[in-house]
């Protein structure tokens, strides 16, 4: 039986995005119980009255539910399977909520696991970047119980304005896989849009205004497009997490017989670009590749 009253709410990985998300649940109101691997990314948060764990475990039985926002899918697999985590100190009726991006066959057996223990967990992963965690508006995909979902979409709704249940454990995951196949190609059209505007002699900011009000407006090329010009590649997502997402998606549609030759593409390019130095760069970067290269 799912408890009805949250008296309070963990998070655990405070990075880029983790920290306004975790912010926003703050300021709210909620008791907010945190955890970093550095937890220098978590004074801001307990300066404004978050409580401080040691360990993610000790997060989980502090909660009612635990938001996780971590790296890696080894990373998820840790802390919710490893011996002392999540799933083993959660309490009876608690939530657990993944937003990482991660591997939709490790979110079914998170749900199985945690199922065994009395406890709920979903995958909720999200997109927007920096500013979509900063200004609240995530897209946040997630996949498990639908009561469950209903009954923590107002803490969902705190960091996102568009919550969506895509249905059953592992589904937000593979939503997000769907997201990120987007992106990738997308960011490549955008890339080498660019790259040919600046061949023809054109000004680059003029074409992204004309062209970001027609059939090619984007996100990526209005948002990151100006961007890509300036040389501006200080992260909102970071290469190296964005090269992780699109393994798991190539993983995904390689069990599933599928051939993305977009997809392909993309993991090798931003493969190249993080072994020039830029896996710590945002992922408008790959407009690094063509910088001074899109002549054949």
């Amino acid at each position: 039986m799912i408890q009805r009253t949250i008296n309070s709410i963990g998070f655990i990985g405070l990075g880029i995005m983790g920290r306004h998300m975790a912010g926003h649940i703050l300021a709210a109101g909620h008791k907010l119980n945190i955890y970093n691997r550095s937890r220098g990314n978590a004074e801001s948060l307990i300066a404004k009255g978050a409580v401080w764990h040691d360990d993610p475990g000790a997060v989980a039985a502090a909660s009612d539910v635990v938001i996780t926002m971590v790296g890696y899918p080894a990373d998820v697999e840790q802390i919710y399977l490893g011996a002392g985590g999540l799933i083993e100190r959660a309490g009876r009726g608690s939530v657990l909520i993944d937003a990482t991006t991660s591997s939709p066959s490790l979110a079914q057996r998170i749900a199985a696991a945690a199922a065994e223990k009395g406890v709920t967990a979903l995958d909720a992963p999200v997109s927007g970047g920096e500013v979509g965690a900063r200004d609240a508006k995530l897209a946040i995909m997630v996949g498990g119980d639908a009561e469950t979902c209903e009954w923590v979409r107002p803490i969902l709704a705190l960091m996102g304005s568009n919550v969506a249940r895509m249905g059953g454990p592992g589904a937000g995951q593979h939503t997000k896989m769907a997201n990120q196949i987007a992106i990738a190609s997308t960011m490549m059209g955008v890339s080498e849009s660019l790259a040919y505007a600046r061949e023809a002699g054109l000004d680059l900011d003029t074409v992204l205004k004309v062209i970001g009000t027609g059939a090619a407006s984007s996100f990526l090329l209005n948002n990151l497009g100006p961007r890509m010009t300036k040389g501006d590649y200080a992260a909102g997502f970071y290469v190296h997490h964005f090269i992780k997402d699109l393994g798991i998606a190539l993983d995904e549609a390689k069990r599933m017989g599928m051939n993305l030759p977009g997809l392909a593409l993309a993991r090798q390019l931003y493969d190249q670009l993080a072994s020039q130095g830029h896996a710590t760069d945002g992922t408008q970067a790959l407009y690094h590749l063509y910088e001074g290269k899109s002549r054949a």
